[in-house]
């Protein structure tokens, strides 16, 4: 391989939004995952979607064509249970608010899952579930209302499908949030960096390289635990939302798709001005000439926009430079 890979002896991906979409592959994915195994790179997979066990997740992965074992994936449902399980004595009931795999979580770590706020549980465990709805959080509102701890897995405001972003757990605990006026006593998934250092931990890595589609969890995350990262614009976040990002939230690298791995040239190091984009002013915007990747033009964007410098509309001057704005829809 000659590309970004090369220089981490660790690759953590994100799912939803990097490798498929609900339980569709994204375009490129098993190939340039394909590719890491065959270089002898290891890989591992941190997701917040609560939804699926980590076997689960492995042989979904399996089944896309991209070979995965339950020991690469670190699900937010697995850490909220280990959580929940260091704080509170074995067999302790747990109002559980999601998806099967949660539940089967929580068992595996010694505690009672329950349903209902009469079970008198001690605590609530909130995760992303398609089946969740008034009855489940309603249940949960009475239970942490009287006492019980409320432990997040993750607080995503939207989840990524091929019909564009849809609510996910973070609109879930809101509801929550709205109807107790307080926050979660713990959310456990990114932007939490347990996740991402679990992984290098259990791989014994040096140089893991964080991938992911979020700023606001991946991204964020990766810099709170220390670790250079990947932004690849297949699923939530946009171009245009890295042009606004605060420090926390600012990867060290940004690419169209995960081919960045294996070819070094279709990622860009950010903030870079580069040597194949020229900005300059015109009219009530910038033009951008050059003839380069796309992912470069959007690194010398954020070069000005990080700087303090206004960017609004943006215009290309050369067929090239319309064809990378098109590209990252700028």
């Amino acid at each position: 391989m000659t590309g970004l890979a090369d220089a981490y002896d660790l690759i953590i991906f994100d799912l939803d939004g990097v490798v498929y979409l609900i339980d569709r592959p994204i375009d490129g994915a098993v190939e340039a995952i394909g590719a890491l195994h065959q270089a002898g790179t290891a890989v591992a997979y941190a997701t917040n979607n609560a939804s699926r066990q980590a076997a689960d997740v492995a042989a979904l992965l399996t089944g896309m064509g991209i070979i995965a074992g339950a020991d690469e994936v670190l699900t937010s449902a697995g850490a909220a249970a280990e959580a929940l399980a260091s704080r509170l004595p074995a067999g302790s009931p747990v109002l559980v608010v999601g998806a099967e795999a949660l539940r089967a979580e929580v068992t595996a770590a010694g505690l009672t899952p329950v349903a209902e706020a009469a079970d008198d549980p001690v605590a609530v465990v909130q995760g992303y579930g398609p089946a969740v709805g008034w009855a489940q959080l309603a249940e949960a509102s009475v239970a942490i209302r009287a006492g019980a701890q409320w432990v997040a897995t993750n607080t995503d405001r939207t989840l990524p499908s091929v019909r564009g972003p849809l609510p996910g757990n973070g609109s879930l605990v809101a509801v929550l949030r709205t109807a107790l006026e307080r926050e979660p006593d713990l959310v456990v998934g990114k932007p939490e960096p347990a996740l991402f250092r679990t992984a290098a931990s259990r791989a014994d890595a040096r140089w893991p390289l964080v991938v992911g589609d979020r700023l606001d969890t991946d991204i964020e995350g990766a810099v709170r635990a220390g670790m250079d990262s990947l932004l690849v614009l297949t699923g939530v976040s946009t171009a245009r939302d890295l042009l606004t990002a605060p420090p926390l939230r600012r990867p060290t690298y940004v690419a169209e798709n995960l081919g960045a791995l294996a070819d070094a040239g279709s990622a860009a190091p950010v903030p870079s001005a580069g040597d194949d984009w020229t900005l300059r002013e015109a009219g009530d915007g910038l033009e951008l000439s050059g003839a380069g990747r796309p992912a470069g033009a959007l690194a010398a964007l954020c070069a000005r926009a990080w700087s303090g410098e206004p960017v609004g509309r943006v215009r290309g001057a050369t067929p090239q430079a319309q064809a990378a704005l098109a590209a990252l829809k700028l």
